[in-house]
C-alpha cells in the first residue's frame, strides 16, 4: 500500500531533478545529453507509474467523484490518493512540456536567457510558461520570413 502523503514529496524531489536538469542545459550544453531524455522520458515514466499505482490504489474512493462539474472535481479529489495522483500528473506533464520548450528553443536557436524564465513559470504555472515560449518561437518565425 502506497502512502500518498510520501509519494507526493518522493515524485516532488524526482520532477525538481528534472527542472535543475533542464536550467543547467540551457547554459551546458554537454548536460543536453542527460538532462533532456531524463525530463522528457524518464521522470514522467516514473511518475505516471507512481501516477497509475495511486489511482489502481484509490479506485474504491473515487465514485463519489467525476469530471461532469466543478463540485464532481472537488469530491474526487477529497480521496488523498487520487489529489496526489493529480499532482503528479502535474509534475508529470508540466516537466514534459518544460523539456520539449527547452529542445524546441535549442534548435530554433532561442537565447537562453528567453527561455529561462519560462521553465520556472511552466513548472508553477504551466500553460502560463509555455505561453512565452510560443510566443518567442513566432516572434522568431517571423523575423527568419522577413529576412
Amino acid at each position: 500500500m502506497l502512502d500518498p502523503s510520501t509519494l507526493f514529496g518522493l515524485a516532488g524531489n524526482l520532477a525538481m531533478l528534472g527542472w535543475l536538469g533542464l536550467l543547467v542545459a540551457l547554459f551546458v550544453k554537454p548536460a543536453r545529453r542527460y538532462a533532456w531524455p531524463a525530463a522528457q522520458f524518464v521522470i514522467p515514466a516514473i511518475l505516471a507509474i507512481g501516477y497509475i499505482l495511486l489511482i489502481w490504489q484509490g479506485r474504491s474512493g473515487f465514485e463519489q467523484g467525476g469530471f461532469s462539474s466543478l463540485g464532481a472535481v472537488r469530491a474526487l479529489f477529497a480521496n488523498d490518493a487520487a489529489l496526489a495522483a493529480g499532482w503528479l500528473h502535474y509534475l508529470a506533464f508540466d516537466l514534459f512540456i518544460g523539456a520539449w520548450i527547452s529542445r524546441d528553443a535549442a534548435a530554433r536557436g532561442i537565447p537562453p536567457l528567453i527561455v529561462l524564465p519560462c521553465l520556472p513559470l511552466t513548472f508553477l504555472f504551466g500553460p502560463a510558461g509555455l505561453l512565452p515560449c510560443l510566443a518567442a518561437r513566432a516572434a522568431l518565425a517571423n523575423k527568419e520570413t522577413v529576412q
